[in-house]
């Protein structure tokens, strides 16, 4: 019996795909390119790159390219790291050049997420502890062991027992650099903490964590799942800082919109995985050919643009024309901002007109009152110019 009735995607997407809240935008989106998204008879600017994940824009031309081209080769072959597979080797070789020593063994992983949670097994075998140190308003994923590490016991009371031997400490605060002991495994960090509301510490406290850490044995990981690619005016935003960590752990911005994740340390770290047990980390799709091949040629786009490069200046222009009574600051590093309003209550209407108006902006998981901003890298100064002046009208409204 044929069923005359005409169901649109927007009926079908809240019938049929799993919801995360109440409330989600539901925007229809038919294409995407550059720094826009194009819906029927709206065109928005992407000001949140799918939060941290379009760093050289959707659908550049040389990411496509490469995705095309390793299509026509293959998709997945084998389980990860048992082949040699050549986007993988060589965009293992790329990452590893953009590194300082030892940082030159990577594992591939499908999602940030994911990659945290290999490092979390690595940091434990390696060490043979069993404590791991985040901090306090840390958004390092959502599974459970990532979940584990969240500073917001918001997020993480309905779904508890967690894993043990989890402790907390405060972004930037000297004190609580004590709780760092030789019973710890890891310590893992944003660089520039993010669903916090972009937090940027000083270079002496994260050299101070670093100093801690060696002092004890334990290992220093750096979470640049939303830093990393250039987000924050360099590669990566520890350049800055002058500090190396143990284990560097990227994603989001490194797939040109593809899903991949990695963490990246020493040979000698990473070698604990073939032994006792054999196969320690094993994932099935992690570093997929064609992700891969996504991967590198973000990379290169973003190094042979120097797009890095470009990003605080363009940060810059953010703060200068973001001035308005209602907005109390705003903070960041490169294009990675937070512009801080009154309240959830003052945002949100405002993030609400601005995507009427046709750009997108969002809030933050842990800090509800301030405006995200990170859009593409290759944002242009006009753009900038056109996105401000809707969120300033937005406001005014």
């Amino acid at each position: 019996m044929k069923n005359n009735t005409v169901v649109t995607h927007r009926q079908l997407f809240f019938q049929h795909v799993a919801q995360t809240s109440d409330f989600p935008l539901a925007l229809e989106i038919e294409r995407a390119e550059g720094i826009y998204l194009y819906g029927t008879g709206q065109r928005y600017i992407d000001l949140i790159s799918g939060i941290g994940v379009s760093n050289v824009g959707h659908r550049h031309p040389r990411v496509l390219t490469a995705i095309q081209e390793q299509l026509d080769k293959y998709l997945h072959l084998m389980v990860y790291g048992e082949y040699v597979q050549t986007p993988q080797v060589e965009l293992a070789h790329a990452l590893a050049q953009t590194l300082p020593e030892p940082l030159s063994s990577v594992y591939f992983t499908n999602s940030g997420t994911e990659a945290i949670e290999g490092t979390m097994k690595l940091a434990k075998r390696f060490t043979g502890r069993r404590e791991i140190i985040s901090c306090f308003n840390a958004y390092h994923g959502a599974t459970q062991g990532a979940l584990s590490l969240s500073g917001s016991e918001n997020f993480k009371r309905s779904f508890r027992p967690l894993l043990p031997g989890i402790r907390h400490i405060q972004h930037g605060d000297w004190q609580h650099l004590e709780k760092i002991t030789p019973k710890t495994a890891a310590v893992i960090l944003e660089v520039v903490q993010g669903e916090a509301g972009v937090r940027v510490p000083k270079a002496s406290y994260l050299q101070a964590v670093r100093q801690r850490c060696t002092e004890v044995g334990a290992l220093l990981v750096f979470d640049e799942i939303q830093t990393g690619f250039g987000r924050t005016g360099t590669f990566w935003a520890f350049e800055d800082f002058g500090v190396v960590p143990d284990v560097l752990v990227c994603a989001k911005g490194m797939g040109g919109g593809m899903p991949i994740g990695a963490f990246i340390s020493s040979a000698e770290i990473m070698s604990v995985f073939k032994t006792n047990p054999i196969l320690g980390h094993i994932t099935t799709f992690g570093g997929h050919p064609v992700c891969s091949a996504a991967s590198l040629a973000t990379l290169r786009v973003v190094l042979d643009g120097k797009l890095h490069e470009q990003a605080e200046a363009k940060g810059q222009l953010f703060k200068q024309l973001l001035v308005h009574p209602a907005i109390k600051e705003v903070r960041g590093k490169g294009l990675m901002l937070a512009a801080e309003f009154e309240s959830f209550d003052v945002l949100k209407p405002v993030i609400d007109r601005a995507i009427a108006k046709g750009v997108i902006t969002d809030w933050f998981l842990f800090c509800d009152n301030s405006m995200r901003i990170a859009p593409p890298l290759i944002i242009t100064e006009e753009q900038i110019r056109e996105a401000c002046a809707v969120i300033l009208n937005a406001i005014d409204s």
